[in-house]
This record gives structure tokens, C-alpha cells and sequence, in this order.
């Protein structure tokens, strides 16, 4: 029933949100047919949030399901995937909003397909066929690039075209394979391994033009990425368009968005380098320039102090300094010797003084019989003794022909007795 209303009588927003409510309840459960364009997955949130898109009209509707409901599909749905939703209709008074509240979801026509290859997808990054540590690095500037695309078509000459203008002296090895159709994996297989045989090629691009998902299945062929991670040769990656995302490109060691792009990553744009050297030049000169100059400086600072500009004015002070050490060594090499000289000739005269020479030269003898002994009395000896008697300068052989005794010595011996 309609509600009665009017300018004095309005009815309040919960009443009206209540009758909203009603009425689309009123709908029921009801099988839908869309394309899901959004999938949301909110952490910790039981609920998943979609939006269904009509295929035919700019038109599209909320729709939410259980987690549970969302993790049981297989093949999992993914965005752009073709369903048909159980699901009933429901209004949320609180926002005012709108949205299917689904039950079962199918997947159909290009849905089912995207939810294989997604399921693929799963399968082979679990072998760790898309680590990026598997990844090779692209050569700076290729000497030779192989080029698997069909026979004289657009991406050929989009790669190659571009490529030239970038880097005009870029060589291609071509290996033309069916881009679609069902011999397209395999012909693209045979060509990879071709190619990846040659010695010559440093890289290879495997292109094509934009189509639809149909059309770029042959790219997703399991058999075909299985073969591009097993290659030595860096591959690139440019099929179709920015939106298209084959199992190729995951795989592929360099994603390129076009055939136009790829031409980018494999050679550098000579006009770019150039720039890029004629500075590099002129900031080496400029470093060059500014380090012999600052040396240049610092030379004539040098050059500036007085030790280099009057160096003989250091050599005359040092001149004068040896010369002073010089008269002052002799001096006191002077004074050493006189003081060694005057206590020599002191040593000398108390050893002159002190020797049996120097009473012999004063008149005194020593008296020595035969044998060497020194006579010291006349007991010593008899009338006929042999004796040698030594004087300063020598010695002298005699025979005792008598001996006296002398009183004044026997009286000074019994006085010291």
C-alpha cells in the first residue's frame, strides 16, 4: 500500500527506509547473469564485497557473499570472470544502499574460462615457475635480438621499426610462428627453442597485437610457459595490450606492455646515450679543470713561502749553524786534549817518580847475584860470588873479591829491632 504523505504529515526516513525495505523484499531470490568487475576481500571480514556489471548496459549493482561461499569456488572467481548468482535482494536501511545478497555462484561462458586460468596461474607459482629470483637481467645493447611474432604483421614491424630508431644499428633474427589459432603454442614453442639454440641471440621477444582472451589463450598454454622458464636466453614478453595479462607475462623475464614498449627495454635510446656521455664528458672536464686548477694554486702558494722563494736564506742560516758547531767541537775537542795531555804527563811524572829507574838515575845500583836474587846484605854473598849489578842505563857483570860490614847499618838495624 502507498503511504499517505503530505506537507504537514511527512513520514520520517525510517519509516520511509522501512517500506523500501519491504517492497524489494518482496522480490525474492532470483538468478542473475553479470560480469564481476570488483572483488574485495577485507581482512578479519566474513563477508566478501563484489560488483556485478551488466554486459550489455553501463549499469552495475553491489553484490556480497559469505567467505566460506567465496573460498569453495573451483575454479576460483577472479575479476572479469562471466557468472550467473543466485542471490536475493536486499536493502540496508542504515546506509540507504542497495545489493544482492548471493547464495550460489556459477561461473559461465568466458567466466569459467578466466577461473581455469587462474586456477593455472595458481598451480604453476606454486612450482615457483614466476619467483623473481629467477628472473635474468636484459643485456644494455644486444648485439643480435630474436624476434618470434607472425609473418608481417604489426607487432614485427612495431618492434623492429622502433627498436631502429632507438638504437639504428640493432640486428633481429626472425622466427615467424602462428599468434593464434591451436598450432600457436606449439609453433611458438619450436621457435623459442630455435632461437634459444643460436649463439648470436642475446634476447628474445616473443610479440603480438591486442585481441580478445580468446584469441591470447595460446599464451597462457602451460606447455609454452614451461618452456620459457627453462630458456638461458633472457625472454621479453609483449602480447596484446596494457589491460591483457597471458600467463606469458608472468613468466617472462621482462613484461613489456605493447609490442611499441618492448622495443624499449631491449636496446637504449642512442640519443638519450649520447646526452648522457657529451655530460659525463664535460663534468670530467670540469672536475679535470677544477683539480689542476686548485693544484696550480696550491703550487704557487708553495712557491710563495720564503723556504722556496729565497732557498738560500735557509741554506746561510744552516751554514752559519754548522760553522758554530763546527768551532765549538774543535774547541772543546781542544780543551779534552789538553786536559788529557796535562793528566798524562801528571801520570808520567808520578810514574817516574815512582819507578826503580828514576832512583838508578839519581846514582843508585841494584845488586843481583847469579841466580837473579837481589842482594840485599853482605851476608848475601862471599869473596868470588858472581854478581850483576844494574845502573840506569845497563848492567854490569863483577866478582866480589871482599865484603866490609858497615857499623852505622848494623846499628840502625838493632835500633829497629
Amino acid at each position: 500500500m502507498a503511504l499517505e504523505t503530505s506537507p504537514t504529515a511527512p513520514a520520517p526516513v525510517r519509516q520511509i527506509a522501512l517500506a523500501i525495505s519491504q517492497w524489494v523484499g518482496r522480490l525474492g531470490a532470483v538468478w542473475v547473469e553479470g560480469q564481476m568487475t570488483q572483488v574485495n576481500r577485507r581482512p578479519g571480514v566474513g563477508t566478501v564485497f563484489m560488483t556485478m556489471r551488466d554486459s550489455a548496459a553501463d549499469i552495475s549493482v553491489p553484490v556480497t557473499c559469505a567467505r566460506t561461499l567465496f573460498d569453495s569456488l573451483n575454479p576460483p572467481l577472479v575479476e572479469g570472470a562471466s557468472v550467473v548468482i543466485h542471490a536475493r535482494p536486499d536493502y540496508y536501511a542504515n546506509r540507504g544502499s542497495l545489493s544482492l545478497v548471493a547464495r550460489e555462484i556459477r561461473m559461465v561462458g568466458l567466466g569459467e574460462l578466466l577461473a581455469r586460468l587462474e586456477r593455472r596461474r595458481q598451480l604453476l607459482a606454486a612450482e615457483g615457475l614466476f619467483a623473481g629470483e629467477l628472473k635474468k637481467s636484459l643485456p644494455f645493447l644486444p648485439s643480435c635480438v630474436g624476434l618470434i611474432t607472425a609473418p608481417h604483421s604489426a607487432a614485427e614491424r612495431d618492434v623492429i621499426e622502433n627498436a631502429r630508431r632507438r638504437w639504428p644499428g640493432v640486428s633481429f633474427e626472425t622466427a615467424y610462428a602462428a599468434m593464434q589459432g591451436t598450432r600457436a603454442a606449439t609453433e611458438v614453442i619450436d621457435a623459442l627453442a630455435r632461437l634459444d639454440r643460436d649463439s648470436r641471440v642475446d634476447v628474445i621477444v616473443i610479440a603480438r597485437g591486442g585481441g580478445s582472451v580468446e584469441d591470447l589463450l595460446p599464451f597462457s598454454d602451460e606447455g609454452l610457459i614451461r618452456a620459457v622458464a627453462g630458456t638461458r636466453t633472457p625472454v621479453v614478453s609483449a602480447i596484446g595490450h596494457e589491460p591483457d595479462t597471458p600467463l606469458l607475462d608472468l613468466v617472462a623475464d621482462v613484461r613489456a606492455s605493447t609490442p611499441t614498449d618492448a622495443a624499449k627495454h631491449l636496446v637504449p635510446d642512442m640519443a638519450e646515450e649520447v646526452k648522457g656521455v657529451t655530460w659525463a664528458r664535460d663534468r670530467v672536464r670540469s672536475l679535470i679543470r677544477q683539480l689542476v686548477e686548485r693544484e696550480a694554486q696550491s703550487l704557487a702558494q708553495l712557491r710563495a713561502r720564503p723556504a722556496l722563494a729565497e732557498p738560500g736564506t735557509l741554506l746561510e742560516a744552516r751554514r752559519v749553524e754548522v760553522t758554530d758547531l763546527r768551532d765549538r767541537g774543535r774547541r772543546a775537542f781542544g780543551h779534552a786534549l789538553s786536559r788529557a795531555h796535562d793528566d798524562i804527563t801528571h801520570q808520567q811524572a808520578r810514574s817516574r817518580a815512582l819507578s826503580p829507574l828514576a832512583t838508578l838515575e839519581r846514582g843508585y845500583a841494584v845488586v843481583q847475584r847469579g841466580g837473579g836474587e837481589v842482594v840485599t846484605s853482605v851476608g848475601d854473598v862471599a869473596d868470588g860470588t858472581p854478581l850483576r849489578i844494574r845502573v840506569a842505563d845497563g848492567r854490569i857483570a863483577a866478582t866480589t873479591t871482599g865484603v866490609e860490614s858497615d857499623p852505622r847499618d848494623q846499628a840502625i838495624e838493632e835500633g829497629h829491632g
